[in-house]
């Protein structure tokens, strides 16, 4: 029988520590006690066991486009049959890709894919794609305008869990990027850049909550200079701190990728519709059929039901959708998800006794 998931021991605390760390996975232990109304030697026991435990993950990668021109491809695959888990597993190696999930319907995954350096390198999805092992036919959508990533996803869901602010007396609901003038990220150009910034980052990308003190031991400075170049790599939207942590961590059931179909001229309505509701983590415009990806966090089927029913249905300019469950995660944010393994558990079916041996 196999072991006892880390999820099935996860207490009301330690639910807390996560959305907590979603709202800042950089965030010292002593603000997450204070968030999550527990004391701070409870929270670093349980919030180190969560992280120990690849229950939770956090990680800093360089913000989309940030180290020059990158394109995102979304790509579903259909794979020969028995063949789904060794591609998905092969295709998590690649550094490109951002996202990958194993998924239901009429196909059998999903991956989000980068392509760096303008339309000029488009064909380089192409090559490596047909020479995956077991990929049968695959087609690729261009993502053409990204209305919603929701990387604290549970600041959403449970904002009741915590208190209002943290003993730092920093606003979570604040941006850690100082916004421009249109109240948007500010655009991140490589010349933000130098050697040992990006030395800092594969640091980070590696252990996002590594002190700066580890982090300059590793890169030869003293903690202050790292202290100072992260925060201005932060501030100008050059780095996004990403928290990993499964759905299931939080009690919710249902991750739902859906493809919605929208009336010329309504896109951007639904999509400002669709970003503003708590359950949905990402929406963007694809290139194909005027439509939308739309990725869904909903408790149960019940939950999943209502939302397909009673919002998706009743929004102006819907024409139809198709949707996939996601069975199996393997990477979000160009990191792999440390608990995707796990769930893939290969028990050794038991041996069937011949009737006709004497016992």
């Amino acid at each position: 029988m196999p072991a006892a998931r880390p999820l099935d021991g996860l207490t009301d605390l330690d639910r807390r520590i996560i959305v907590a760390l979603q709202r800042d996975g950089r965030a010292s232990w002593t603000s997450i006690a204070e968030l999550v109304g527990s004391s701070a030697p409870t929270v670093v026991r349980r919030g180190q066991q969560l992280l120990a435990s690849g229950v939770v993950s956090v990680t800093v990668q360089p913000a989309i486009g940030s180290l020059g021109p990158t394109d995102l491809f979304l790509t579903r695959i259909n794979c020969r049959p028995g063949r789904q888990r060794e591609v998905a597993e092969r295709l998590a190696a690649w550094s490109d890709v951002r996202f990958l999930s194993v998924v239901s319907g009429r196909y059998d995954i999903v991956a989000e894919i980068a392509v760096r350096g303008g339309a000029a390198h488009y064909s380089a999805l192409i090559s490596p794609l047909q020479q995956t092992e077991g990929v049968e036919r695959w087609r690729s959508d261009l993502l053409l305008h990204v209305y919603k990533v929701g990387h604290d996803w549970s600041r959403q869901l449970f904002a009741s869990e915590l208190a209002p602010r943290p003993v730092d007396g920093t606003d979570p609901d604040v941006p850690a990027w100082t916004p421009d003038a249109d109240g948007e990220p500010p655009a991140c150009a490589p010349t933000h850049f130098d050697d040992v910034d990006r030395q800092i980052i594969d640091v980070l990308a590696g252990d996002g909550r590594a002190t700066f003190q580890k982090v300059g031991a590793d890169v030869g400075l003293n903690e202050s200079s790292v202290r100072r170049r992260f925060e201005r790599l932060r501030s100008q939207g050059c780095v996004d701190v990403l928290t990993l942590v499964p759905a299931a961590a939080l009690g919710m059931g249902a991750e739902t990728l859906i493809t919605v179909r929208v009336r010329p001229g309504r896109l951007a309505q639904v999509a400002a519709a669709l970003a503003a509701h708590s359950a949905v983590r990402y929406v963007a415009a694809l290139l194909d059929d005027s439509s939308l990806l739309c990725e869904v966090i909903a408790g149960s089927n019940e939950s999943l039901w209502h939302f397909v029913n009673d919002t998706l249905a009743t929004l102006d300019g819907v024409q139809g959708w198709d949707a996939s469950m996601e069975l199996l995660q393997l990477k979000r944010g160009f990191t792999e998800t440390p608990w995707w393994r796990d769930q893939v558990v290969e028990e050794t079916p038991a041996p069937v006794r011949d009737s006709r041996t004497a016992s």
